[in-house]
């Protein structure tokens, strides 16, 4: 009787259950780890389009600057951006590279890049 109620049983095994806890677990902690960099570029992006208002290179550098010291950007300064017109428009933009120390010799690269509308 007990072997045929067996066989109909369904369901995730002990070791089955450690393997899904440790993807997950993996996953949470490199997660973790990516999150601030995108809150980060998130921040820079901001920043380029509240410095694109600046009609000279150094003003676009300085209102960066500014916005970069207020948002805690440091991944890259006024020096750093690409500051270029486009008819009556400047357009500032930007690109860095994030790096994140997984295990061993193993990183993960970010890269990111954007510029103002």
């Amino acid at each position: 009787m007990t072997l045929a109620s067996k066989s109909k049983q369904r369901g995730l095994s002990f070791i089955g259950l450690l393997f899904v806890g440790g993807i997950l677990a993996v996953t949470g902690v490199v997660g973790a780890q990516v999150f601030p960099t995108v809150v980060e570029y998130m921040a820079v992006k901001k920043a380029v389009n509240k410095a694109s208002e600046g009609s000279t290179v150094n003003e676009v550098r300085t209102i960066f600057d500014k916005a970069a010291a207020i948002d805690d950007i440091g991944s890259l300064t006024g020096k750093d951006l690409d500051v270029t017109k486009n008819g009556d428009k400047v357009v500032v933009g930007f690109s860095y590279v994030r790096e994140i120390h997984l295990t061993g010799p193993a990183y993960l690269t970010l890269k990111y890049a954007g510029q103002s509308k």
